[in-house]
């Protein structure tokens, strides 16, 4: 009787560990459902969707970044760097779309070479290395607005910019198509790619190959070295890609815009261990986590909880889910 009780007692925790998340995301709906009409309309669900997009961009870098053993700190900051990017090409420059896009994408890869050439050739841990380069980048962005932002018809030297912010590069963040936000549509096609690449490519199994075991990997001939820069490289373009939408959302370049979405990409990442138990960091487990962080900050705001409070519930998350991943490490050792 006492090993049936123990047997169903187990057989519950391995549920609640795997559907958990998706649990809390129906209970969190649930509950700001009930405390504010306004919580289960399109407009609300509209600008959830258009922050998670953000948030699950980011956390999809460092997604990779931790599959190969790494962890990227960087992210935030390189989205900083290219919504400046964009907002300086467009409003300074007066570029069109496609130098708009390329700039920031190409200053995103940068970041993620050079995340790769200090923890590969230097041989520096990825946590220091990241947060080194994180404050490189922020000092970089800083230097060129001398921190202001950038906008339409903002004032310079001479008179005013001559550029703007065309419709095009606003639609990314602010159109839609039919009833469904642009962003969401491109956030799926991102996730859904990156997906098939890491469960259906060769390239792709060796990046948990790498992160599982980085020696044995390398016995077996894989190329360590090239895994991780790839990793670094595609942390760095997601991060970019995030910035992107950040900058066409708020049609702004903001001076460190993306540094507090750092640690919201994070926990969406580690929370992402936890879904259906899989206990390793996945593609489909950090979209819902970012779903989840992004409902509940969302509620917490018409709640009126000061976004200051709301670092604390962040923290919290962030510990939840740093627990939960370590729990499952040691259940699959």
């Amino acid at each position: 009787m006492a090993q049936l009780v123990v047997k169903e007692r187990k057989r519950i925790s391995s549920h609640i560990g795997q559907y958990g998340t998706l649990l809390a995301i129906l209970g969190l709906i649930a509950v700001f459902t009930v405390t504010n009409d306004q919580f289960l309309t399109y407009a609300n669900f509209s600008d959830i969707i258009k922050s998670v997009s953000i948030v699950s961009l980011l956390a999809l870098g460092v997604t990779f970044s931790l599959i190969v053993g790494g962890f990227d700190l960087s992210v935030g900051s390189t989205a900083s760097l290219a919504t400046i990017g964009a907002a300086s090409s467009l409003v300074l420059h007066r570029q069109e779309l496609l130098v708009a896009l390329l700039i920031p994408l190409a200053l995103g890869i940068l970041v993620g070479l050079l995340n790769a050439l200090v923890t590969i050739k230097f041989r520096l841990p990825d946590l220091l290395a990241t947060l080194a380069i994180m404050y490189v980048i922020n000092g970089i962005q800083l230097t060129y607005t001398k921190g202001f932002s950038i906008y339409d018809n903002m004032p310079i030297e001479g008179g005013t910019a001559p550029g703007r912010f065309i419709p095009s590069f606003l639609f990314i963040g602010q159109g839609t198509i039919g009833p469904i936000p642009f962003v969401a549509l491109l956030m799926l096609v991102f996730f859904i790619g990156a997906h098939l690449f890491l469960t259906y490519t060769r390239t792709g199994r060796e990046f948990y190959y790498v992160g599982s075991n980085a020696e044995a990997a390398r016995r077996s001939g894989i190329a360590v070295n090239r895994i991780k820069l790839y990793a670094y490289v595609l942390s760095g373009l997601f991060a970019a890609i995030g910035g992107i939408i950040l900058a066409s959302r708020i049609g702004t370049g903001q001076v460190s815009a993306g540094a507090p979405l750092l640690m919201d990409a994070v926990a969406a990442a580690y929370i992402g261990y936890a879904v259906f138990g899989t206990g390793r960091p996945n593609v489909i487990g950090t979209l819902i986590g970012a779903i989840l962080i992004g409902i509940l900050l969302n509620g917490l705001t018409m709640w009126d909880v000061p976004y200051y409070a709301q670092d604390i519930v962040k923290g919290t998350i962030l510990i939840g889910a740093l627990g939960l991943s370590y729990i499952q490490k040691k259940q699959r050792t």
